[in-house]
């Protein structure tokens, strides 16, 4: 909400004068919406839209749908490789000294790649750039847990 005295918007956290008082900074904060009417403020509702700056570049104006999904394909693919690097050691390990990977281990790396691919999959299925917000905004692009 916007704080209007005489035609101009005020500010929290600054001071102003009206009808030659001082009203210190902090005086819209502390005070009730009846006393901020009393002196003749009224409040007006921001006409401004919320839009998600990740995929638009305003309200109705998305940004390039094939951009957005390379960029979001090369940000999943590099998540899953910062979950894979947590065990690339046992790889290491097991190609310098042929000591095997722990199943738990190769299994996990194995669902890290399924769901990197699953989620791939799903980017490139979008239509456009509001199925592709709503894809990735969603819980199954953020899990990177295997459904049970």
């Amino acid at each position: 909400m916007a704080l209007f005295l005489d035609g101009k918007q005020l500010s929290y956290d600054r001071a102003f004068t009206h009808d030659g008082i001082q009203y210190p900074k902090n005086w819209l904060r502390l005070t009730t919406l009846e006393e901020k009417q009393a002196i003749g403020i009224t409040e007006v509702a921001d006409e401004s839209v919320a839009y998600d700056q990740k995929f638009y570049w305003g309200p109705d104006n998305p940004k390039d749908h094939t951009e957005l999904k390379t960029q979001w394909i090369k940000e999943t693919k590099d998540n899953a490789a910062k979950l894979l690097a947590e065990t690339d050691w046992y790889v290491v390990r097991k190609s310098e000294t042929s000591t095997a990977i722990p199943t738990d281990v190769a299994t996990r790396r194995a669902a890290i790649r399924t769901l990197c691919n699953t989620k791939e999959t799903a980017i490139n299925a979008t239509a456009d750039t509001a199925a592709l917000a709503t894809y990735i905004t969603g819980s199954d692009y953020g899990s990177w847990e295997t459904p049970e």
